[in-house]
């Protein structure tokens, strides 16, 4: 990988890019109809890797400094029922880090995030919130195996094990990149404070507490009302930085968006003050969403700084 020494220090917060796909159908793009295509937001890999590029520097350019790869979903039994070959899978899985990588300029400070995302997403039938896929951890292993390697070759900073949704799958991804030596980050997908299988999250952080490879430990496409307990719990149980990337707070039924948004930048400092290092959103959540956001995590560094620097608030 491109910095196998990726870490996250205590005394900073990163923020990270909100959803994706979200972004490729504001540019015209209808994935709305894909949720049963084996590779949604993936195949544009193939169709309009540009627009994928495109989409990243959207979100550089709003405050992000991770960029999260457009591997969510792709798999090589998504690809080959394109009819893509697993040499060309592969170069697809490596593009995604590329354009990543290519979006940022390859200005210092901005991180690639390789997504690996659960196996669930790959049989596009939602089973990713739900899990007990009926698979053992050694099955798991197996599958996520031959992408997590060559994700974890293509030159990110760090992979991005997310929206996992039970302790079985997190520990054999966890297997995986501890065999593999390399950065990663884990993050369930909840409901209130257990995860979409049902599991505690006190359960769910432990497994990760004592595997060097992980940066931070935390939650992604959940609602904005569970960040702040799963924050304090994973901080709790594991003493890693957190990551902490919610939705907009609405909720897919009905082949549609539904609810009000409640993704806030106001709910910031409460998360960096529970133990959030890295902050971003994941699905409905714009670049305009993280520009509020990065904003929000600049006034609390200052804040932070200013506090530091005059702790018994005298006037200078």
């Amino acid at each position: 990988m491109a910095n196998v020494g990726f870490a996250v220090p205590d005394d900073t917060v990163i923020v990270a890019d909100g959803g994706l796909a979200t972004e490729l159908e504001a540019r015209g793009f209808d994935l709305s109809g894909d949720l049963s295509d084996p590779l949604w937001s993936a195949r544009l890999l193939l169709d309009a890797p540009d627009d994928i590029a495109a989409v990243h520097a959207a979100f550089f350019a709003a405050g992000a400094a991770i960029a999260t790869t457009a591997s969510y979903q792709a798999s090589f039994e998504g690809f080959a029922a394109r009819g893509i070959d697993r040499r060309a899978a592969e170069r697809l899985l490596r593009r995604s880090v590329d354009l990543a990588r290519r979006a940022g300029g390859g200005a210092r400070g901005h991180w690639v995030a390789a997504s690996v995302g659960p196996y669930g997403a790959a049989r596009a039938d939602g089973s990713e919130y739900v899990g007990r896929y009926g698979l053992s951890v050694s099955e798991l292993m197996a599958w996520h195996r031959p992408r997590l390697e060559v994700l974890a070759d293509a030159g990110a900073d760090v992979l991005a094990l997310e929206t996992v949704p039970d302790v079985d799958e997190a520990e054999a991804l966890l297997r995986l990149v501890s065999e593999a030596d390399v950065p990663a980050w884990l993050s369930y997908t909840i409901e209130g404070t257990s995860t979409r299988a049902g599991q505690p999250l006190t359960d769910a952080f432990a497994v990760a507490a004592g595997v060097p490879q992980i940066a931070a430990v935390g939650v992604n496409c959940c609602v904005p009302d569970d960040v702040l307990p799963a924050i304090e719990i994973a901080a709790e149980v594991t003493g890693k930085p957190v990551v902490a990337y919610p939705n907009s707070g609405e909720h897919w039924s009905s082949g549609g968006w539904n609810g009000p948004a409640h993704f806030s930048p106001a709910l910031v400092p409460q998360w960096v003050g529970a133990g959030a290092r890295i902050v971003g959103g994941c699905c409905r959540v714009s670049p305009a969403d993280i520009n509020e956001l990065a904003a929000a995590v600049s006034r609390l560094k200052r804040r932070t700084c200013t506090q530091r620097e005059n702790p018994a608030g005298n006037s200078r």
